[in-house]
């Protein structure tokens, strides 16, 4: 789980996104079993940085780290029932990118790492490398986090607590 570059570079390119109100508001929605928005979008940005090491892809760290903090910047509780949120899995990816696109300057590799990591739900094909790690890394996190909690919350613990050492994040 340590993988220092890794934390380094969430810090690097996500420091804006991390520290903005919006974001510490996504503290506040749970998205899988117990874990919160923040902290799933936090362990995708993680995860995909470490599946591009891991594979040796030649990525835009920057876009990579910024989409996957984006991807589910949704801003709501999707669990509590809502007209807004019916179709929640197909319609939260592009909510995501409205609130980004609206809080800060995306690249089109981001947008696309927002609008399609739901694929195949979402039905169009991810243009980018960095979008494919996204996606494979939110389903990834997507179970574990539902599937091994107490893990979970420990890899969240270290990764939180050396971030917290470089930024302000509370």
């Amino acid at each position: 789980m340590k993988n220092i570059y890794a934390i380094i570079q969430l810090n690097e390119h996500g420091f804006d996104i991390l520290n903005s109100k919006n974001m510490q508001l996504e503290k506040t929605f749970i998205q899988h079993g117990r874990l919160s928005t923040y902290n799933h979008s936090l362990f995708v940005a993680y995860m995909s940085l470490c599946i591009a090491g891991k594979l040796r892809i030649k990525i835009n760290e920057r876009s990579l780290v910024r989409g996957a903090l984006l991807h589910d910047y949704f801003l709501y509780d999707w669990h509590i029932p809502s007209t807004e949120n019916r179709r929640h899995a197909f319609d939260h990816p592009r909510r995501a990118w409205e609130n980004a696109s609206q809080d800060f300057e995306l690249t089109e590799c981001e947008k696309d790492i927002i609008l399609k990591h739901m694929f195949p739900l979402t039905l169009k094909l991810p243009k980018y490398r960095e979008s494919y790690i996204v996606l494979l890394a939110d389903k990834y996190c997507a179970i574990y986090e539902t599937l091994a909690w107490k893990r979970t919350k420990r890899k969240l613990s270290f990764l939180e607590d050396y971030l917290g050492k470089q930024t302000i994040i509370s």
